[in-house]
């Protein structure tokens, strides 16, 4: 696998200040960085990096009780396309929200109307919004849209100018319609995150494993992802408290081995 295209999702070294994952990556010469919000503080430090940012993570949430609560969410993701501006991300990743009580299909509703409202200020800004079908394990706490089928139902009401699909390896590898709902997001690939599922899988949350570790086929998945035209940064992204308590030169280091072996 061409290195060049790795990235380091920031969450894989949670423990690291964003000028220390910078420096992390410019020591390991990984050469994109996927940036969470509540980790912009000193942003000012990617300009100067060398490196270039593919994603922001997050908007989404959508769903709420109430009509007040709906527009304060419109509004954090109106904010979130300005911060990806403000670091030239250009993929704003959209992790939807579950329902805010057992309406699950009136929450799924909710996300069409929340990416409506900001899909004009993402595409006159150059973010294009990246719906990422979450693991239904995760339906009833971040996110009803489960599968890739639904995510791409989702985006195609939209300009793909403005929205597009990340796919996650961990949240889709087992779905098995996975490389027909690939090939119809074709064109609208905006992200491609990668990390592999343990067996038994420690954690819901915090369980993700390295690449080889697990049992995904991140290779075949990773080249029908390039068949339908996304030819952009791989975001390494590993949620796991045992690598984020590791030395994270050491974790950098197998992350470069695996990714250039495996995918």
């Amino acid at each position: 696998m061409d290195l060049g295209r790795l990235s380091l999702n920031q969450i894989t070294t949670e423990r690291l200040s964003l000028s220390e994952a910078v420096a992390a990556c410019q020591r390991h010469s990984i050469g994109h960085i996927g940036v969470w919000r509540h980790k912009l503080g000193g942003k000012e430090i990617l300009r100067d990096s060398g490196l270039s940012v593919s994603s922001l993570c997050r908007g989404g949430m959508f769903p709420a009780l109430t009509v007040t609560e709906r527009q304060a969410c419109i509004d954090d993701n109106l904010r979130a396309i300005d911060e990806a501006v403000s670091i030239g991300a250009p993929t704003l990743v959209l992790v939807c929200g579950p329902a805010a009580d057992r309406d699950i299909s009136a929450a799924r509703g909710m996300v069409a109307v929340g990416i409506a409202a900001i899909a004009g200020h993402a595409r006159a800004a150059g973010v294009k919004l990246g719906i990422e079908p979450l693991h239904p394990m995760f339906a009833a706490d971040r996110s009803v849209i489960t599968t890739l089928a639904e995510a791409n139902a989702l985006a195609m009401q939209f300009d793909a100018a403005a929205v597009g699909i990340v796919i996650d390896a961990f949240h889709v590898w087992w779905d098995p319609d996975l490389y027909a709902g690939i090939a119809r997001a074709k064109g609208r690939i905006t992200g491609f995150h990668v990390s592999d599922w343990l067996v038994p899988l420690p954690d819901v949350l915090l369980g993700r494993g390295m690449m080889g570790d697990g049992v995904i086929e991140l290779r075949r998945i990773r080249e029908a992802v390039d068949a339908a035209g996304y030819h952009g940064p791989v975001e390494v992204e590993i949620f796991n408290r045992a690598i984020w308590d590791s030395d994270p030169d050491s974790v950098l280091t197998t992350m470069r081995e695996r990714f250039d072996a495996l995918l």
